[in-house]
Parts: structure tokens; C-alpha cells; sequence
């Protein structure tokens, strides 16, 4: 067993809330296999009413098998708030993985082992112990009927909503590599029932490790603490609002400025439409301002041309998707090392993201050759999104989109024609993209998007009729 162990730290953080009655029973139950293998044995009381915390030092005093740690709340945490404290403390401890049980007696010690291993051999950042893996176990167990259809239609929304196929979304048994709830911003997360659903929601956003194992199902005397209805709304608003933020609405601590920016592959997006553009020319040299990662530099190289991709970041990827990379700040200007002539320079949503697009519109306009042009995509400020927003008084970032929250500069069609003319040049050419459908599958499923087909047509229509409303992003060809 020590083998299987090894140096790893393990420890167990036992959640206890007026648990007097059934916390001696649930630390006895603890495998010995497992007891004589774990660094520390964290009992945190949520400031109980009955004499948990006494039980606990009682237990403490007459069995030395475990190394027990004992924690009285001065104020009830809730259990969110108990987990944050615990899984703190584990880290000061510097334990390497934490399992969480339940000092009511609800889930099975005996079976911790199975919930530690793939965590011990390094399969796993999180394992889940579920209910729900063996069909009709959940209810031979005694689970309420109720609670059992309840967890499996909150389970198949929180799934859709997050693109996973867990069996079960709401066992409180549970064990954790302590380097993977680092990752997590736990401070941020509910003190409440929810904060499992949280930490699940955080754990898949990190890419983290995930992997079920069968528990047995147990439901006797203890009491309820959860409000149901409460705990229901809550995990639908959560699980939305992931989704959503994976759409690109709203804002998520976990997004960093510094990640590539996303490659847009529907033909009828902006990076659709430039890739047409670029298709009708013949073999030209490009420079690409904010190429990003350089995927659609590469597919503008597939086409024959020869790509300079210029870029604040310096992405691992890019390195071979562009014929020549110059690291540079826009902000300050184009960089003195583009010095030679060029047949087209490519601004794909990029003028929106520096301070002043006018004055860099203006230093390219020298490095074209005659015929050349500039071809840029601009999201539309006048679109009925932001324009609602800022009619209900509720305007403000998103991750992407139009309100993405690095666009420093917003434009409509007529704003943006006119900077162009003041800065030398002409309208050659002008296209408009719809709504980006596609986003629909982010996060989620794939497929969902296929479902708003008929939303795509009639958006579709509306952007040919009226564009300044309905245009969600415009498309520039621009020459001298």
C-alpha cells in the first residue's frame, strides 16, 4: 500500500456540521489500509449547535491511528466556506490530495481507496464518487425519488450547458490534487451548497483531470440543510452562466489577456470573408497586424502568399505559420523593421484594439504598392447589442464579441469610414457578417448552433436590409 502512496501527502478533510451523533461512527469506518497511509485527518466543525466539536477532541484523545487536526469554527462558514478554509488549510499543511467526506455518515469511507487511487498513480486532478454509475443503485440505496429525478435533470443541464458527460453533478464525495484547486479561484465561489457545482464548472474551464468512480448510496436519518428550490436556481444560473461566459458574455476570472486570440472558422465570419478576399488576389506579399498564433496567417499562406505576421505576444505556435514574425506593440506605431513595400496589409479585428487606429492606418498607407490594399475587420458599434445595453443602462465588457473587453476603440460604419478617409484612404469594397451563430457551441455540445439555423436566415436577411443595425461585423478593402 505504501507503494501505492508513495512520498504524496494525502490528506482528509472532514466536513462536520451538528454531526455529534455520527462522527465517531464515520472516522471508525475509515479503511485501515488508507488510516495508516494519510498525513493529516482535518475535522472542521461550521460552528455547531450540539457538541461536534467536543466528540471530535474526544475521539482525538482515544484513538492515535489517525492524525487528527481539530477546528472549531467561532461563526458558521456555510459549506462552501468550510471547504475554502479546509482546502486552505491543507495547502499550509502542503498535503498533495485531499478528500472530502462528510461527518454525517452519508457517503461511504470504506470505499475512499477507490476515489484516492487514480489521484495516487497520477490519472486524475479530481475524482468524483457518483451515485448515478450503476443503473438503480441510487434508489435501492434509499434516495428519495424526488431527489433522484431532481439530480438527473439538473445533472443533463449542467452537462449541456458544459459540454461534460458526468453521471452525477452532486455527490459531496469527492477528492482533489491540492495543486488543482490552486488553479481555482475559490475565494470567489459561494459559500453555499453550490460551491460544488463551482469548483466542478472551475475544474472543466482549467482542463483539469476529471474521473467518476461508483459509490454506494446511502440515506438514513440525517438531517437535510439543503433548500432545494434554492439550491436548483442557483446551479441553473451557474451552469448558464458558464456556458455564456464560453460564448464570449460576460466576464471570467480565468480568462487571460494573453491567451491566442481565437481563430474564426465559419466562412461567414470576419476571418471567413478576408480568407474570400484574399483568395481573388494572385500571390502577394501580406503583412498580418495581429496575427495572433498565425492560424489564419497559415491559411492565407495555403493561398500562395507570403506572410509577415506582427504581434504583441510572442505565441509558440506561430513560428512556422508565417514565413517571417515581428514581435511589436501597435500601440506604439508600426515597427521600424517593416521598412519594405507590400501588396496587402491585413487588420483582422485589430484597429479596435489600439488607442489610435487612425494614426496606423496612416503609417501603412507608405508600404503599399500601387494597387495594394488594406483589408480590415471592424465590429459594429451600432449593432442592436450594444445598442440595447446601453439603452437599458446595463453597458459594459464582455470577453469577446463586440464589448470585448480589450477593444479600446468602438466604431459604426459611418465613424469608421470617415476615420479611414481622413487617414488617405477609399472604400473599395465593403461586406458585413451576422451574428456569430457558431458561438452557440462553445462551452457546450457541439451541434446546438445547427438547431438556430433558421435565426442565421433571418439574420441574414436583416444585415442585407438594414446593416448598420444588423451588421455585427464590417469588412474593409481600403486602398490609397
Amino acid at each position: 500500500m505504501g507503494d501505492l502512496f508513495g512520498k504524496q501527502r494525502v490528506g482528509i478533510f472532514v466536513v462536520a456540521y451538528n454531526a455529534q451523533a455520527t462522527l465517531s461512527a464515520v472516522l471508525d469506518r475509515i479503511p485501515e489500509n488508507v488510516a495508516q497511509e494519510v498525513s493529516e485527518v482535518l475535522v472542521c466543525d461550521d460552528a455547531s449547535i450540539d457538541s461536534t466539536h467536543d466528540a471530535a477532541l474526544a475521539y482525538k484523545r482515544t484513538h492515535d491511528n489517525l492524525p487528527m487536526h481539530v477546528v472549531r469554527h467561532p461563526v458558521n462558514l456555510g459549506y462552501g466556506g468550510n471547504q475554502k478554509f479546509g482546502y486552505n488549510l491543507a495547502t499550509e499543511m502542503g498535503i498533495d490530495i485531499v478528500v472530502l467526506l462528510h461527518g454525517d455518515g452519508q457517503y461511504a469511507p470504506e470505499v475512499m481507496l477507490d476515489l484516492l487511487a487514480p489521484l495516487l498513480v497520477g490519472r486524475a486532478d479530481a475524482v468524483f464518487g457518483s451515485r448515478m454509475m450503476q443503473g438503480g443503485a441510487a434508489r435501492d440505496g434509499g434516495m428519495p425519488f424526488y431527489k433522484y429525478i431532481g439530480n438527473k435533470i439538473l445533472t443533463k443541464y449542467e452537462n449541456a450547458m458544459a459540454g461534460a458527460s458526468l453521471s452525477e453533478w452532486h455527490s459531496g464525495y469527492r477528492a482533489y490534487r491540492v495543486s488543482a484547486l490552486q488553479q481555482l479561484p475559490l475565494d470567489t465561489y459561494s459559500n453555499g451548497f453550490d460551491f460544488d457545482t463551482q469548483i466542478i464548472l472551475g475544474l472543466l474551464n482549467s482542463q483539469a483531470r476529471i474521473v467518476e468512480v461508483p459509490i454506494p448510496t446511502y440515506y438514513g436519518d440525517e438531517i437535510c440543510y439543503v433548500d432545494g428550490m434554492k439550491y436548483a436556481k442557483d446551479i441553473f444560473i451557474h451552469a448558464s452562466q458558464y456556458r455564456l461566459n464560453k460564448m464570449g458574455f460576460g466576464q471570467s476570472a480565468s480568462h487571460s489577456d494573453a491567451q491566442a486570440y481565437e481563430y474564426k472558422s465559419d466562412p461567414s465570419s470576419s476571418h471567413g470573408m478576408l480568407l474570400k478576399y484574399m483568395a481573388q488576389r494572385s500571390a502577394a506579399d501580406v503583412i498580418d497586424l495581429g496575427c495572433s498564433d498565425g492560424v489564419l496567417s497559415m491559411q492565407m499562406r495555403s493561398l500562395g502568399h507570403v506572410v509577415t505576421g506582427v504581434d504583441i505576444e510572442e505565441h509558440a505556435q506561430v513560428f512556422g505559420r508565417v514565413d517571417k514574425f515581428i514581435q511589436a506593440n501597435l500601440d506604439a506605431g508600426l515597427p521600424s523593421s517593416l521598412s519594405s513595400e507590400c501588396d496587402v496589409v491585413v487588420c483582422a479585428d485589430v484597429l479596435e484594439h489600439v488607442r489610435e487606429p487612425e494614426a496606423l492606418l496612416a503609417q501603412i498607407a507608405p508600404l503599399l504598392r500601387p494597387g495594394g490594399a488594406v483589408l480590415a475587420s471592424i465590429p459594429n458599434f451600432g449593432h442592436w447589442y450594444p445598442r440595447i445595453r446601453t439603452v437599458l443602462g446595463i453597458f459594459d465588457y464582455d470577453r469577446r464579441g463586440i464589448l470585448d473587453r480589450g477593444h479600446v476603440r468602438f466604431f459604426t460604419r459611418r465613424s469608421f469610414e470617415r476615420m479611414a478617409r481622413m487617414a488617405g484612404y477609399e472604400v473599395y469594397r465593403i461586406g458585413a457578417t451576422g451574428l456569430p451563430i457558431d458561438v452557440a457551441d462553445r462551452g457546450g455540445k457541439e451541434g446546438f448552433s445547427r438547431r438556430l439555423r433558421p435565426i442565421r436566415a433571418v439574420d441574414k436577411l436583416l444585415v442585407k436590409i438594414r446593416p448598420q443595425l444588423f451588421a455585427y461585423q464590417f469588412i474593409y478593402e481600403l486602398k490609397r
